[in-house]
């Protein structure tokens, strides 16, 4: 009987699962790295222990770090989470060795699901459909590069040993493949240490449906229904729903089926997902369905399912991992509306989704109710770190239909503000509520395709943000001119009040404030009660009037953030002894644009490159990101090499134009 568990992870689903162990009265222990020492996960734990230093590899994926944390603290039993360790077989082993139990599937579970090419043939025996493809033993170029000609292009490239959508690489022609396979070997070997892969035939208009199952250890399997997780970039899911929009119950029935089938063929117990891409191209949800690949743990979007059936898939993984039957069978299970999911990431849309690691000023979720629900491990003074994944907080809202639950979702993400990091807040909103969403018009390309419109600067919101802000420094120093003549005890002398007031004059300053690269001054005149805005586009606004604009303002220092309905515009603001006159990323100037490692170096001084040719590869957050050229051009240095350690903003690379060389 488990009654003190031990949770192998960090964040939002170190968080979650200590939600449910604590409300069936389990002690819950917490594991940690040196840099999660104040994060929101030990703190919710009834005791925790420090694992190792930032890197996961000395910390959360630490083997034998943590199974010394569970032994020290008398732990009956390990959960994994879902990532670091949660699919590694051998954990599952030596958890077993050491006399804990832990909480999901088998190692050989694992073992016949976690490689993508034994998984396909797993699958094919048990007359699971497959994506035309080739997941063989010749790992080499010349077979790889024969199998897709012979598939025929486009092809996915996918990592045999992951998922998560590392080590994934669509080549549309055969010039194509050699770089693409390249890149996804290295990311690959990178993420889970094996190079492998396989290829499929990509498919042009794809839904990608997963369906829930859950296994005892008495021979019972079933499914909890499927999830629509289309909607995706860097073939990672950012939007999930239940139930999938237009499937019928005759497909429904029919891919549950098959999930099952694909659970009872490796004897699954516990939590899994069985994931399908479905040819969207004529049916749309009733397509053609193929099996890709089985996670065999938790995902990510699990509580989608849990709203529309109503079980708490955590506790069932306690009951499965104490040796208890299933609680339902599959005649039990009912669908109750529609449940929508958004990751909320410290990402950029604009600049192709790049992490955007960082402090979080301030942190505040809407109300949780019957309706939305807030999974995070993050909270205001906390920090967004490079070391693990970008996701700050997973928000769903549930309805009685779909139309519903986006309402309710927006409703949310309208009302969540997280001040500080770059995130993916506004675009997430315009997803939901795009046209083609609403009408459930999905599939893999959505984002893409609708990039211009989902990912674009907010107009017109600089202008109520500089209001907000001015409104913001003009009240923090009254409030701090206040608290000195309060205690100079002079609370009511003219001289404390901070207006610029001149004799005989209206007072009148400027506030200079940088938004990305430009500088903005505000006229500032002061006439009376009354304070008089003049802005950089022309326009006027007069305080206090207009202090109640609906913006939210947030600082750290000169640093000012205003936030409405999910948009968050940064401001700096600009004292003169403070200014610094320090330029960075001039033209023709490569920057990092994160944190991160060098992978590759694909040129060399005087080299002739041209637009979008990668010039090197740099890894941050997990993922690969290529440098390619902004503009044709030569060579002018290179500063790095493969292996080194960049910062944010460093110059990697200088362009000089073409015609500058002989």
């Amino acid at each position: 009987m488990i009654k003190r568990l031990l949770i192998a992870n960090r964040g939002e689903i170190a968080v979650r699962v200590a939600r449910t162990a604590r409300r069936l009265g389990v002690h819950v222990i917490a594991v940690y790295s040196e840099a999660d020492a104040g994060a929101m996960h030990v703190e919710y734990a009834d005791e925790a222990v420090c694992i190792g230093p930032e890197a996961a590899s000395e910390s959360y994926l630490n083997i034998e770090a943590v199974i010394a944390a569970a032994r020290a603290t008398r732990a009956d039993a390990i959960h994994p989470g879902y990532g670091f360790l949660s699919e590694n077989a051998r954990f599952a082993e030596a958890c077993d060795a050491a006399g804990l139990i832990f909480v999901g599937p088998s190692a050989d579970a694992m073992r016949s699901m976690g490689d993508k090419a034994t998984s396909k043939s797993v699958m094919e025996a048990a007359g699971v459909p497959l994506v035309p493809g080739y997941h063989g033993d010749d790992q080499s170029f010349e077979a790889l590069a024969k199998a897709a000609a012979a598939i025929g292009f486009p092809v996915l490239i996918k990592a045999s040993a992951g998922g998560g959508g590392r080590g994934m690489r669509i080549a549309e022609r055969e010039g194509d493949f050699s770089e693409a396979l390249d890149s996804a070997r290295r990311e690959a070997m990178g993420a889970f240490g094996d190079d492998r892969v396989l290829i499929e035939k990509y498919l042009t208009m794809p839904r990608h449906i997963e369906v829930q199952v859950f296994g005892d250890n008495h021979g019972n399997a079933i499914h909890l229904f499927e999830r629509d997780c289309s909607l995706q970039r860097r073939y990672q899911k950012v939007v999930e729903e239940a139930p999938a929009p237009g499937m019928d119950d005759e497909r429904r029935a029919e891919i549950g089926n098959a999930a099952v089938a694909a659970a009872k063929a490796i004897n699954y117990a516990g939590a899994g997902t069985v994931e399908f891409i479905v040819d969207a191209t004529d049916d749309g949800a009733n397509g053609p369905f193929y099996f890709m690949e089985m996670n065999t743990r938790l995902q990510v979007e699990h509580p989608v399912t849990e709203y529309v059936t109503g079980f708490d898939l955590v506790d069932w993984q306690l009951q499965v991992a104490n040796g208890d039957a299933l609680p339902v069978t599959q005649h039990e299970v009912t669908l109750s509306g529609h449940a929508i999911e958004v990751r909320l990431y410290a990402e950029d849309p604009a600049r192709d989704f790049l992490p955007a690691p960082g402090h979080v000023v301030a942190f505040e979720v809407p109300i949780e109710s019957t309706r939305v629900r807030v999974d995070t491990g993050v909270r205001s003074g906390g920090d967004i770190a490079v070391a693990y994944d970008p996701m700050i907080a997973k928000v769903i809202a549930h309805g009685a239909d779909r139309n519903t639950a986006i309402a309710a979702l927006d409703g949310a993400l309208a009302d969540l503000v997280c001040a500080g990091p770059t995130t993916n807040q506004a675009f997430l909103r315009r997803a939901i509520t795009h046209p083609d969403f609403v009408a459930a018009k999905l599939d893999t390309g959505f984002i893409g395709r609708h990039a211009d419109s989902l990912i674009k600067d907010d107009e017109g919101s600089l202008r109520p943000a500089l209001i907000a802000v001015c409104a913001d420094v003009l009240q923090a120093r009254r409030h701090d001119a206040t608290k000195h003549a309060e205690a100079g005890g002079e609370p009511g002398s003219p001289w404390s009040v901070p207006d610029g007031w001149r004799a005989n004059l209206k007072a009148r300053e400027v506030f200079v404030f940088t938004h990305v690269d430009d500088a903005l001054s505000v006229a500032v005149l002061h006439d009376g009660d009354v304070v008089h805005l003049g802005l950089p586009d022309g326009s006027t606004a007069t305080l206090p009037q207009d202090r109640h604009i609906g913006w939210k303002t947030y600082r750290t220092e000169n640093t000012l953030f205003a936030v409405c309905g999910g948009t968050q515009v940064r401001l700096e603001r600009v004292v003169a002894v403070e200014q610094d006159a320090a330029q960075s990323g001039s033209a023709g100037n490569l920057n990092a644009p994160m944190p991160g490692k060098i992978v590759s170096v694909a040129v060399s001084v005087g080299d002739v490159v041209t637009k979008g040719q990668t010039l090197l590869v740099l890894e941050a957050m997990k993922m690969e990101h290529a440098i390619k050229a902004p503009a044709d051009g030569v060579v002018g240095d290179v500063f790095l090499k493969a292996g080194d350690q960049v910062t944010d903003g460093v110059e990697l690379i200088r362009l000089e134009p073409v015609e500058t060389k002989s």
